[in-house]
């Protein structure tokens, strides 16, 4: 029995451990919108709706929700949790604590968050499609795709850019997150929303009090999660409030503080399990009836999300640091200026994983617009990527050059 559990756990700890690897983990969650997206144009492409379409859970809670939302509503709390728990460290012990440093990218964030839904409302307007709805989804970055990318193509560049792009990734999530919670807020039920912040304290007091057993904290986060889901607040504002009251402090005695200890607890699930999973539900977009790849790529819900990504970042963020440095005190960090900036901006188009959420709420799920948009998302994020790529190893080679 022994030698056979060894057996069974070796390929499982290792898959666990390579998660640790940012480029492995986006190369999962890739499989997984790459599967979906063969699976719904196949000839079996109504096995996979059918299988989005299987319904599970309690009626009598008002959880009986398909594979499809439970994959957006209640797996992805799970990966909002982490992002609470790394905005949290990011405001108490990293990148946010300090003002002066984390200015010029916090700022920048927010150029970042405007020219996306810039450059989206002028392409309605251009074209006079009349669908507004769509401006919230190229707002996002993809934190663990994007710093995987830059991994990849940022090699020779200071350390500064890393640390730039994460605090930016960071804020551009809390931009996002906000963004979920209170545009898409649907009929709020205030007592039932109130019960759901109860929850998150009683979860607060908890940890606060090193109270950390799985059968205590889980069914308290379940709880906090059903009553945000019910209260017309989309259910993972619930696993953001959660990961951010958990303590980033370490106390006396203690090797590691929790929120890193709940953060590599959980990581791992995050990265190889829940957005694998989200990404095959939320992409598998059926081109095949919906007008084909052309009348897809030449809909203007799809040409404002696919050009706002990169084009958007790219004139937010690198246009916003231009003025801010120019215009202001605020300079960037240790070895960068502004032609390292391009490849960067533009990578932080790399949306995916929120783009693509929000994609499912900004519009009537099953609609036209709603597959357009997606595939919007997944052409914007393949171009965020291969232009920012490629900008970068451009800069890097003049980079080389200057210092030769």
């Amino acid at each position: 029995m022994s030698s056979a559990s060894t057996t069974a756990s070796g390929p499982f700890a290792a898959y666990r451990e390579k998660l640790g690897n940012e480029t492995f983990a986006g190369m999962v969650l890739l499989v997984g919108a790459l599967v979906a997206l063969v699976w719904a144009n196949s000839p079996w492409r109504d096995a996979y709706v059918s299988l989005s379409e299987v319904t599970v859970g309690p009626a009598a809670l008002h959880l009986d929700l398909t594979l499809a939302a439970w994959a957006s509503d209640g797996l992805l709390a799970i990966f909002f949790f982490a992002v609470g728990l790394e905005l949290k460290q990011e405001f108490v012990t990293g990148s946010l604590r300090d003002a002066r440093t984390a200015a010029v990218p916090v700022i920048a964030a927010f150029f970042g968050v405007a020219g996306p839904v810039a450059v989206y409302l002028l392409v309605q307007a251009v074209t006079g499609s009349g669908i507004w709805d769509g401006w919230p989804v190229p707002v996002a970055t993809d934190i663990a795709f994007a710093v995987a990318l830059l991994g990849i193509f940022g090699r020779g560049f200071p350390a500064a850019l890393r640390l730039f792009l994460l605090t930016l990734a960071v804020v551009d999530d809390l931009i996002g997150i906000v963004i979920i919670a209170v545009v898409f807020a649907d009929g709020l039920n205030y007592l039932l929303l109130a019960a759901a912040f109860l929850a998150v304290v009683v979860f607060a007091v908890l940890v606060r009090r090193r109270i950390t057993a799985w059968w205590v904290l889980i069914p308290v986060g379940v709880v906090a999660w059903a009553f945000m889901h019910a209260s017309g607040v989309h259910a993972t504002i619930a696993g953001v409030l959660l990961g951010m009251v958990v303590p980033a402090v370490a106390r006396a005695g203690e090797d590691e503080d929790l929120s890193h200890q709940f953060e590599h607890r959980i990581s791992w699930i995050s990265a190889g399990f829940v957005l694998p999973v989200f990404a095959f539900f939320a992409a598998g977009v059926n081109v095949v009836d919906s007008g084909g790849l052309l009348g897809i790529v030449t809909d203007p819900v799809s040409i404002g999300i696919s050009l706002g990504l990169p084009l958007g970042k790219l004139l937010g963020i690198w246009g916003g640091t231009a003025l801010l440095v120019t215009l202001t005190p605020l300079a960037l960090g240790k070895g960068l200026n502004l032609k390292d900036m391009v490849g960067m901006s533009l990578l932080a188009g790399v949306g995916f994983t929120v783009s693509l959420l929000i994609a499912q709420l900004a519009f009537e799920p099953g609609s036209v617009e709603s597959s357009h948009a997606r595939v919007g998302v997944l052409l914007g994020s393949l171009l965020s990527a291969l232009l920012g790529g490629l900008a970068l190893r451009v800069r890097a080679r003049t980079r080389d050059d200057i210092e030769t």
